[in-house]
């Protein structure tokens, strides 16, 4: 029976090169028992590296035993177990399911290669559950496709090779291998939804029509091939609309409704941010998109903000302020900036455009946000000077960074606005210093992809 699931395991992974290495998400149970057995099988045929992780998250008074049990499974399989532990909220308002599936993910980032593959142990009735958990929030497509066979994370591949396999066909698996298993009391806990569908709702379903799951696995895949064509499409729009991370609204005007939704979700996406409800998509395109001229409209949800700035949409963090600090500054030493701003490096270069002179002993550099109010900036080749609020108009900088550009100073003087301009009398002619500033993206969200096992 191993053999024959294995051949189907197989059948399922890319070719591997010779640096291919695997880490399985391994907590003991019953499915990543026999995923991580499959795994040690294939490393071997194909001389591969691999690794196990188990994550505590401190939630059963067993999770020492499971260690344990893990510790002696990875050893009889000549497989190298990574433990971490991890520690939990109750009570700020996030769901310890939540909860411990993003610490699973942070955990599983730190540990991921260039090029790895992760497997988890999904299979065809976790498919089934997604599905339903789906339908559950009104999802759209790209949530009634489920739990995707392969995906790109962490700079390498997320593989979940047992998508095909019934749970009951791991268990007859399972109860053939020497190793045994843990059991997770929480798993019968009926108030997490998972567990509900999985021990109430699923199990009539089956009784019931007992192809469910492989009808829904079939359902979920015809969306996935679906929502693939929206997001080519939405790659074609966005290469008309986009510039940078802006969106312009002129471009978008004259799409379907339908066509224009499927390009914001796409930009709201690519840029690490939650994603909308169907309401607050409409009142973006309402409210901010369609706003007045002279309005400067704003609409929060989640941990993001969508302004308009010059015909333009930007996806920002919410109730931006300017940044007060100083921060001292040292050839070649990267600082972080505050306020999530990104980092900064000043380094020694011959030759470029754009240089600033080398200081000198007199002349003490630091990085702050803000000019005396009243003072007046030159930059290099104009031919008067500007307030900074004008020059910073004049450049199209959004209003909601103004304040949190950073400024190198030279001793009490402006020599440049990062990313703007040099002011006059701090170019260099030939050796001088670049001021490279790396900004800060919205923080990436985890994969759509059901519980780890």
């Amino acid at each position: 029976m191993i053999s024959h699931l294995y051949s189907r395991f197989c059948q399922t992974l890319p070719v591997p090169e010779g640096s291919t290495r695997l880490l399985v998400a391994f907590s003991g149970g019953l499915d990543s028992t026999v995923l991580l057995v499959l795994a040690a099988q294939f490393a071997r045929e194909h001389g591969l590296g691999l690794r196990a992780l188990h994550v505590h998250h401190g939630l059963s008074p067993h999770a020492d035993e499971w260690i344990a049990h893990c510790e002696t499974v990875s050893q009889q399989l000549a497989v190298t177990l990574i433990v971490e532990r991890v520690q939990l909220v109750r009570g700020n308002g996030e769901s310890l399911e939540a909860q411990a599936r993003e610490a699973r993910y942070r955990c599983l980032t730190t540990h991921m290669g260039e090029g790895e593959w992760l497997l988890t142990a999904h299979h065809q009735d976790d498919q089934l559950e997604t599905l339903l958990l789906a339908l559950k929030r009104g999802a759209g497509l790209r949530g009634l496709a489920g739990i995707l066979p392969s995906q790109p994370f962490a700079g390498g591949l997320l593989l979940r090779p047992l998508l095909d396999i019934s749970r009951s066909e791991l268990a007859e698996v399972a109860a053939t291998l020497p190793y045994g298993w843990v059991e997770d009391e929480s798993n019968r806990d009926v108030s997490y939804d998972r567990n509900f569908l999985r021990q109430e709702l699923i199990p009539r379903l089956k009784a019931r029509w007992p192809a469910m799951a492989q009808t829904a696995s079939r359902t979920m895949a015809i969306c996935a091939e679906q929502e693939a064509l929206l997001e080519e499409l939405a790659e074609q729009d966005w290469h008309l609309a986009g510039e940078g991370e802006a969106l312009h609204i002129a471009a978008l005007q004259p799409l379907s409704p339908a066509r224009r939704n499927n390009l914001l979700r796409y930009w709201i996406r690519r840029q690490g941010g939650e994603m909308p409800s169907r309401e607050q998509l409409n009142r973006l395109w309402q409210e901010v998109a369609l706003a007045r001229g002279d309005a400067n409209p704003q609409l929060n949800w989640g941990k993001q903000s969508c302004r308009r700035f010059q015909e333009r949409l930007y996806l920002v963090a919410p109730d931006l302020q300017p940044c007060q600090q100083v921060l001292p500054l040292t050839t070649g030493e990267v600082i972080s900036l505050p306020d999530g701003l990104g980092t900064l490096l000043l380094r020694r270069q011959t030759g470029g455009e754009g240089l600033l002179r080398l200081p000198r002993g007199d002349e003490s550099l630091s990085v702050r946000f803000q000019v005396v109010p009243g003072t007046m900036l030159k930059p290099v080749g104009r031919a008067g000077s500007r307030r900074l609020k004008k020059l910073l108009q004049e450049y199209g900088v959004p209003s909601w960074q103004r304040g949190r550009i950073p400024i190198l100073y030279y001793g009490d003087q402006v020599a440049a606005v990062v990313g703007l301009f040099v002011c006059d009398g701090f170019l260099a002619q030939e050796e001088g210093l670049r001021c490279e500033w790396q900004a800060a993206r919205l923080a990436p969200v985890m994969p759509e992809s059901g519980d780890l096992d």
